[in-house]
């Protein structure tokens, strides 16, 4: 063990070192890598991989450790020796370790500080929600100054994680960040906090050399100078020779200044580094007293840049060895630099030791499982007045008697708002899903209409008020289908104003191959009443923008049933997708969508809504196009009416995805693989006209639609924080109803 510690330092080290002083480098900008920050997580990772790693377990691995990660599937044959030499090259080894973009196993992607290392608690959960009870144990790698993101708190205390025996944190306790030593002794607050939220504590501190050492005469009094000794006071000692050390360490206090006289310089510079997370028998100690029945975390106490000659240095986060210290490093540790990708020889208890532990740690692959059909089109048409947000809870219902197989794989997600978005009936019909039987003490309640019926059998989850867990869940419940070959149909719901909140982490849970659906609502300031705080403007640029993302804003029921049966048909398979759909609580008579009674026409209606956008009304001459979103079709439309009696033809066009339509415009420019169709059908060339763009956010989404035709346009939206007040108040306060789209089509009409 010891061996193959002190090889995969070294390879962690050499990687990083070929990237930025031996590979060819033309621009001369700094590569980059973290030699120190990996050197504290080489004997954790060395223990955790070579000794307690089952094949059904899971680790994140901290950001700044993927040279470790990759130098040890390297000696366990799950890494080609050419990629040794890629570090952060295109096509090459990630600067941080990627699921979908590294050549080598990686469980989960890190590099957003706090989402990665969270990740295993909500794979805890999808793995439960899939597997029906828990499958091996799921652990995080965490760096200490990592606790410092409020991700983090998020996660350890939502209720439901205290019942996650699986879960096993490790925090690599090397007390540096990015810039500094951190100057507090926080270690006994942050155990307090994991305490408290029910987790199991333990603290590895010191090495069995340290330990043998405080039980000799003085012992107590060196303890005791350590344990008090700031943490900078800490990383200068480690910085000293053996004769300053000796002057130092003591602290004035004799007994322990006897102590140390003892020992020669070897046994006390070691001593002195000889910390928990650095002794591999203790580390083995610590992961045989992990408690199973709750989340467990481990403090290892370590030295960043452990066994580098940067170990200590405030400065060392990205510090990179000079060649002379490669070369006294290889020296020390027995290696040749001139072959620093050597393997162990044949026959040696190492290569013995790697072969085993490759053999226990080989996965079955994973053969992807197509995920059930769906169907295209409900073939309801909606009558009377009703809005996009409730049109969620009625196809959910739907779904249960038109597809039930396909149902079944729908997993809904809330941070506590299922009832006020329109979940309600969804809820009562599948249930919420928990870890165990909960009786609903309001069963027999006759005016409590949300039934809470808590099981495993349950499709909807709910969390606390944190869009992050939500975000953060939902990612992982997208990834079952490629980790554990159970594809699911996830969708989270909250309120659009808080999707910029839930964006970063959604964001990377589709980096890291999740596929999900993100609906928010109520939306934009057509939530008058509500005020400035909960109107979002921005979000529909959001969904323009989000790589890996399909957005939508349907201005109808129908249209929101086709866009959201669209979306789930792109879940859960290997060219699949997630999509966002923008919802409103805004009523809008049905009417208005005019849909087809042909069936051949219907169909073609539905692929327009699909594709991002069809023509709602046409004139007989147009003189302007009206292009509208979501809940302003209607303040379209009765411009349009307007525009007619003064003899303007306004033709109206209905976007359902700018994102789409931006992809279109690019495709038809060449710049892009995809199909222009839509834009022939919705803004054909023998109709150009000039244009006037309209929706309930920022005008700038839908302004590239004056680039199909190459036509003059005025765009109208939401620029500034909101109001409240009545929709008609509000509207005209931002320039959106009805009178504003008049005049602006009378202004750029010729």
């Amino acid at each position: 063990m010891e061996e193959i510690e002190r090889r995969v330092l070294w390879l962690a080290t050499a990687v990083v070192h070929h990237a930025n002083r031996v590979r060819p480098n033309p621009s001369g900008l700094k590569v980059g890598g973290h030699q120190a920050s990996s050197a504290s997580m080489v004997s954790i990772m060395t223990a955790l991989w070579f000794h307690h790693l089952g094949p059904d377990d899971r680790v994140s691995v901290k950001p700044h450790a993927s040279p470790v990660l990759h130098a040890i599937n390297y000696l366990l044959g799950e890494l080609d020796e050419r990629y040794l030499t890629t570090l952060r090259e295109f096509g090459g080894l990630q600067s941080y370790p990627s699921r979908t973009k590294d050549p080598d196993p990686v469980d989960y992607s890190t590099g957003s500080v706090g989402i990665g290392a969270t990740a295993p608690i909500w794979g805890a959960v999808a793995r439960r929600y899939t597997e029906g009870a828990p499958a091996g144990r799921q652990y995080s790698l965490v760096g200490d100054a990592e606790l410092d993101e409020g991700a983090v708190w998020e996660a350890v205390l939502d209720p439901g994680v205290a019942e996650l025996g699986e879960i096993v944190w490790i925090v690599d306790l090397n007390r540096q960040s990015l810039d500094r030593v951190v100057p507090y002794l926080a270690a006994h607050r942050l155990k307090g906090m994991f305490a408290a939220a029910g987790w199991q504590v333990l603290t590895l501190k010191y090495g069995r050399l340290l330990t043998e050492l405080f039980g000799r005469p003085g012992g107590d009094e060196l303890r005791a100078r350590i344990d008090a000794m700031s943490n900078p006071e800490y990383q200068r000692l480690l910085r000293c020779d053996a004769a300053e050390l000796r002057d130092r360490l003591p602290g004035g206090s004799e007994p322990a200044a006897a102590l140390v006289a003892t020992l020669d310089d070897a046994t006390l510079l070691a001593a002195l580094r000889n910390l928990g997370g650095h002794d591999l028998g203790s580390l083995g100690d610590a992961f045989e007293e992990i408690d199973d029945t709750r989340p467990t975390v481990i403090f290892a106490y370590t030295v960043k840049g452990h066994g580098l000659p940067s170990e200590g240095h405030p400065q060392n986060h990205s510090s990179l060895l000079t060649a002379e210290q490669i070369d006294a490093l290889a020296a020390r540790l027995g290696l040749d630099p001139a072959d620093p990708w050597a393997r162990f020889e044949d026959g040696s208890e190492a290569a013995r030791l790697c072969a085993e532990t490759a053999a226990r740690l080989r996965r079955e692959p994973v053969a992807p499982q197509a995920p059930p059909a769906l169907p295209a089109d409900i073939g309801r048409t909606p009558k009377g007045t009703a809005t996009t947000q409730a049109a969620l809870g009625r196809l959910l219902l739907d779904l249960t008697r038109e597809a039930p197989e396909a149902a079944a794989r729908v997993v809904t997600v809330s941070p506590d708002v299922s009832s006020s978005t329109n979940l309600g009936g969804w809820v009562n019909k599948v249930g919420v899903w928990s870890t165990s039987e909960r009786r609903d003490w309001f069963a027999d309640d006759a005016e409590t209409i949300l039934h809470w019926r808590e099981g495993p059998s349950g499709q909807h989850i709910e969390l606390g008020i944190a869009e992050t867990n939500l975000v953060s869940l939902l990612g992982e419940l997208g990834a079952t289908w490629s980790r554990w070959n159970k594809p699911l149909l996830p969708i989270g719901v909250l309120y659009d104003p808080f999707v910029g909140r839930a964006l970063e982490p959604w964001s990377f849970g589709i980096y890291a191959g999740g596929q999900s659906i993100l609906i928010g609502t109520p939306s934009g300031v057509t939530l008058a009443p509500e005020g400035g705080a909960h109107q979002s403007i921005v979000t529909p640029s959001i969904g323009i923008e989000q790589p890996g993302c399909v957005a939508y804003e349907p201005a109808f029921v129908l249209d929101t049933e086709w866009t959201l049966l669209a979306s789930m048909a792109r879940l859960g398979r290997p060219d699949g997708g997630s999509a966002y759909l923008r919802l409103s609580t805004r009523a809008v008579d049905q009417r208005l969508a005019a849909v087809p009674d042909d069936p051949a026409a219907r169909e073609r209606r539905r692929r327009q809504v699909v594709a991002g956008a069809y023509p709602l009304r046409r004139a007989e001459r147009p003189a302007v196009t009206v292009a509208a979103m979501g809940a302003l079709v209607p303040e379209a439309l009765a411009a349009a009416d307007r525009l007619d009696q003064v003899g303007v033809g306004a033709d109206v066009v209905c976007v359902t995805s700018p994102g789409l339509l931006f992809e279109a415009l690019r495709s038809r420019q060449g710049l892009g693989d995809g199909s222009s169709w839509v834009l022939d059908q919705a803004f054909p060339a023998s109709r150009a006209t000039p244009l006037v763009t309209v929706l309930d956010g920022h005008p700038h989404t839908l302004a590239f639609l004056a680039g199909v035709n190459n036509v003059p346009c005025v765009t109208l939206g939401v620029t500034k924080f909101g109001q409240s007040g009545s929709i008609e108040d509000v509207h005209r306060h931002h320039g959106i109803d009805t009178d504003s789209i008049v005049r602006a089509a009378l202004d750029v009409a010729p």
